[in-house]
Formats: C-alpha cells, sequence, structure tokens
C-alpha cells in the first residue's frame, strides 16, 4: 500500500503562483510514476503532469511552461508548482502514484485550488 497526502492547494488571483505538494509513505519502492490530476467542477478528471522515477516530466498542452513538476527523493515528495495561474485551471487536484499504468493507481484526498479573476 501507498499513502499520498497533499498540501498547498487554495484561493489565488489569476497571474499568481502555487506550490502544490505530495508526500508519500508505505511501499513506494514499487512506484515508477507519480501524476497529478485534476477534476473541475462538472468535468472528468483530467491528467495535469507526470514524472518518473528518472525525472522525466511530461505535461497536459494547457499547461505547459507555466506548471512544473518536480520531486525530491530524499523527502518521499513530489511538488507541482503553478505560475501564471488561470481562472480555468481551478479544479480539486489529486497526486497519484502509478506502479504500472495497468494497474489502479493510488490516490491522494485531493486539495483545492481557486483561480480568481
Amino acid at each position: 500500500q501507498v499513502q499520498l497526502v497533499e498540501s498547498g492547494g487554495g484561493l489565488v488571483q489569476a497571474g499568481g503562483s502555487l506550490r502544490l505538494s505530495c508526500t508519500t509513505s508505505g511501499s513506494i519502492f514499487s512506484i515508477n510514476t507519480m501524476a497529478w490530476y485534476r477534476q473541475a467542477p462538472g468535468k472528468q478528471r483530467e491528467l495535469v503532469a507526470t514524472i518518473t522515477n528518472g525525472g522525466i516530466t511530461n505535461y497536459a498542452e494547457s499547461v505547459k511552461g507555466r506548471f512544473t513538476f518536480s520531486r525530491d527523493n530524499a523527502k518521499n515528495t513530489v511538488y507541482l508548482q503553478m505560475n501564471s495561474l488561470k481562472p480555468e485551471d481551478t479544479a480539486v487536484y489529486y497526486c497519484s502514484a502509478v506502479e504500472t499504468w495497468d494497474k489502479t493507481p493510488y490516490w491522494g484526498q485531493g486539495t483545492q485550488v481557486t483561480v480568481s479573476s
């Protein structure tokens, strides 16, 4: 089992920044990829960014150039730095730990990000 605890959400004005954190514990040796998803009201959950154990990142087109996914292996923590936030970034952000993509991932509890215009 893997446990994920997110923090760092909040209310920010458009153009502002937030940094989300996700700390993992448990059987983290089995995890190959960490991911951030988000779900806005009335919309499906969407993949925002991923980072592999080797530090390779991928981003959704909507956040490229604005969001940065990083990891601190010593702290078992990943971060999502979100800059130039837009109202359309408003959503609940979920951290996810992936063993392999054919397995059900582990999920955090979610953290609310609200961007006001």
